[in-house]
């Protein structure tokens, strides 16, 4: 089953998308498409394969058979450089350069491409606003900074160019709870409040349904089911669907 709309157009599509590591298959024959504007959560298990396929649509990976396309067109290496400046990627705790500070890292790349010291910083300022980064923690250093302030840098430079879309490969995942609670709400305002193509990788149901409303849960390389939440709990295509929400929503139950 599928949630797919054809009345936006598709900013990310995978058709028949299969990969391998030595004798592990890592995605099995997936399509999906993604629609412009957009809120998407893979989730499962680990090596579900729901990281190979965000790495896939922003050419980290390639598929062996299949193909991906982005805004319409098929993805080849001589387009990754130019993909990579319309779609942040963000991933767990961060990713920073250590020997830089979080200016230095917000602003590699926008230097990079000739942006100005002073362009840089006042844009930096600004996703410091957006983000709830006090602007004295621009000119720390990683280790100077709390786990969740890290994570508010690495989505800043994800933002920086203002790209069309955001992928989060677990964002939230190596912060304590109450941090990532916090972050939670914040990265669900910012999603909503910028409108972009936003496709999150999780583990967890309930964050999963927090920030978007199509949840797509993935085992051993293939889609087991892509609806909402309400779909899966009420409609489970088989018993794994079940087994998977149920068992964390035991667990929430059992530690509440």
């Amino acid at each position: 089953m599928s949630t797919t709309s054809n009345a936006s157009p598709e900013a990310f599509e995978l058709h028949g998308v299969c990969k391998r590591y030595g004798g592990v298959v890592a995605l099995d024959q997936v399509s999906l498409g993604f629609p412009a504007g957009s809120a998407t959560a893979l989730i499962g298990s680990s090596g579900s394969g729901k990281s190979t396929l965000l790495r896939m649509l922003i050419g980290l990976e390639w598929p062996e058979q299949g193909w991906v396309k982005v805004d319409g067109r098929v993805l080849e290496p001589a387009h990754v450089l130019e993909l990579r400046r319309r779609v942040g990627y963000v991933i767990q705790e961060g990713g920073l350069f250590p020997h830089l500070t979080a200016l230095g890292n917000l602003g590699l790349l926008p230097y990079h491409l000739g942006w100005s010291r002073d362009r840089i910083r006042a844009r930096a300022e600004e996703l410091a606003t957006l983000a709830h980064l006090p602007q004295s923690a621009l000119e720390r250093y990683p280790a100077e900074l709390s786990g969740g302030q890290r994570q508010r840098v690495a989505l800043m430079r994800g933002l920086m160019l203002n790209p069309g879309a955001l992928l989060l490969d677990e964002p939230l995942g190596a912060l304590d709870p109450i941090v990532r609670h916090e972050l939670q709400d914040e990265l669900k305002h910012i999603f909503d409040q910028l409108g972009k193509t936003v496709i999150v990788v999780t583990h967890d149901v309930a964050e999963a349904a927090w920030f978007a409303d199509r949840i797509v849960l993935m085992r051993q390389g293939k889609v087991v089911q892509d609806g909402r939440l309400e779909d899966l709990r009420q409609h489970p295509v088989d018993p794994f669907v079940t087994q998977f929400v149920e068992a964390q929503r035991t667990l929430r139950e059992r530690t509440a």
